[in-house]
């Protein structure tokens, strides 16, 4: 027992130096401010012409989930997020498919990335085709992680901060435009939140899956539970509190490109929001917009691609793949080359066989959303069930925290996964599947406790 003892407290610890506000900063970069921007045009469409309802839905559901998720990461301070918190607080094979769920996600941060850009890009230069212009951008993603190119906190500050410049230009010539086109009741309407001539609560329910996409990233809060002061308090705050401003601060953006914009319907959909800059103030701020996104769109598709090839380097590293393709390093670069070009191959494969039909975009984010909502509702339940079953820390069970909030927020979560695309749920199904079958065969029939994948190295 002492040596055990000796050999933990000399084990190297990560020093607790972030504070609640390091946090809040750090989510804001992840889910970055302009979420509902490529999302525009499409949930637009979706939800005839309210947007904004389907953004305040989709909040509600993310800040009950960013509660349990704060609650757990008090409980289980590890960088392993969702995968560990059902891992740990209900059983380790049904955390092996949460982390594979969550697997599916890194994966598809390229791929969406890329869909969206060459969508957009396509609708303004429509001589070149749209799977060229998705080759060329996986191809510059592809070739800059081969060469280990990671992006620093300064450009991701850099990058949040022109993100604010140009989105305080937008709310300013959007309230300037809307002002003198069409007056006070312009710029202050109840119509962007319903009208009894057009609303569809049918159609509105269905968009919301989609616009739930604005919120994927703040989890990633929780991966930072070993370094924050105070981790109970602040990672519970911080995350709430993100999703909290994303909604509303989304919310005003699309309020707003709304007013700006009679109807739903765009000759191109993925540029929607870019055409409406356009429109409210010139070209500066359609190129200013243009470029902050698309750059936004290429450091997620970098940070994503590089996440999933050190994943499944990490995986083959421990054998859980070949470590021969798998567990790979370049000897010259020291990166996993081979998963990079996997990656790669998979994100153009993949987001033209998603494009077809011309609904590429939506269909990746109903897919990206698949996994993400599996890991929430995970997260959820695992809180009802340390707090509300198993009582951890001996604690009598609180109705409403305990009991009431994690099971609303399963539910909710339950029930904008049920209204995911019908290909979301099929390519998702089969994915999940998969891991099913590769875990049965890893733990020879689910005798033995399935392999760990660590999160913490991505």
């Amino acid at each position: 027992m002492a040596e055990a003892a000796q050999t933990t407290a000399g084990a190297p610890h990560l020093r607790r130096v972030l504070t609640l506000w390091d946090l809040i900063f750090y989510g804001i970069v992840l889910i970055q401010p302009i979420a509902p921007v490529p999302l525009f045009g499409v949930v637009q469409e979706q939800s005839h012409g309210f947007i904004v309802d389907t953004i305040l839905i989709a909040m509600f559901a993310m800040m009950v989930t960013a509660f349990s998720y704060g609650r757990m990461a008090a409980l289980y301070p590890s960088a392993g997020s969702a995968y560990t918190y059902v891992g740990r607080g209900i059983n380790p094979h049904l955390g092996f498919l949460v982390g594979w769920a969550m697997f599916l996600d890194y994966l598809l941060q390229p791929l969406i990335n890329a869909v969206w850009v060459s969508e957009t890009l396509h609708g303004w230069i429509h001589w070149l085709p749209m799977y060229a212009l998705m080759a060329g951008f996986v191809g510059l993603v592809t070739w800059m992680n081969l060469r280990g190119i990671k992006t620093s906190a300064l450009a991701n500050k850099l990058l949040l901060s022109a993100m604010f410049v140009v989105i305080a230009a937008f709310v300013i010539l959007s309230l300037v435009y809307l002002f003198r086109t069409q007056g006070l009741p312009g710029v202050l309407s109840t119509q962007p939140f319903y009208d009894p001539k057009t609303f569809n609560f049918s159609l509105v329910k269905g968009a919301v899956p989609v616009a739930a996409l604005t919120y994927i990233g703040f989890d990633g809060i929780t991966t930072l539970s070993e370094d924050v002061e105070n981790p109970k308090r602040n990672v519970l705050l911080a995350t709430v509190l993100v999703c909290l401003f994303t909604g509303l601060f989304g919310g005003l953006e699309v309020y707003l490109a709304q007013r700006a914009h009679a109807g739903y319907q765009f000759a191109n959909v993925t540029g929607a929001f870019m055409d409406i800059c356009l429109t409210v103030g010139g070209r500066p701020l359609f190129l200013a917009m243009t470029a902050v996104t698309v750059l936004a769109a290429f450091g997620s598709a970098l940070t994503g691609g590089l996440g999933a090839a050190r994943l499944l380097f990490g995986m083959g590293r421990d054998n859980t793949l070949p470590r021969g393709i798998f567990g790979h390093l370049d000897a010259k670069r020291n990166s996993p080359n081979y998963n990079i070009w996997i990656i790669g191959v998979l994100a153009l494969g993949g987001g033209i066989g998603l494009a077809q039909g011309g609904h590429g975009y939506e269909n990746a984010a109903n897919l990206l959303n698949f996994g993400a909502f599996i890991a929430f509702m995970g997260v959820n339940f695992s809180t009802f069930w340390q707090f509300g079953v198993r009582l951890a820390h001996g604690q009598k069970p609180r109705l409403f925290a305990d009991i009431v909030l994690p099971l609303f927020g399963f539910a909710f979560c339950l029930w904008i996964w049920l209204n995911l695309s019908t290909v979301a749920k099929w390519v998702g199904g089969a994915w999940f599947v998969i891991g099913i079958v590769y875990m049965a065969i890893k733990t020879r029939g689910f005798r033995e406790k399935p392999l760990m994948i660590d999160f913490g190295e991505s």
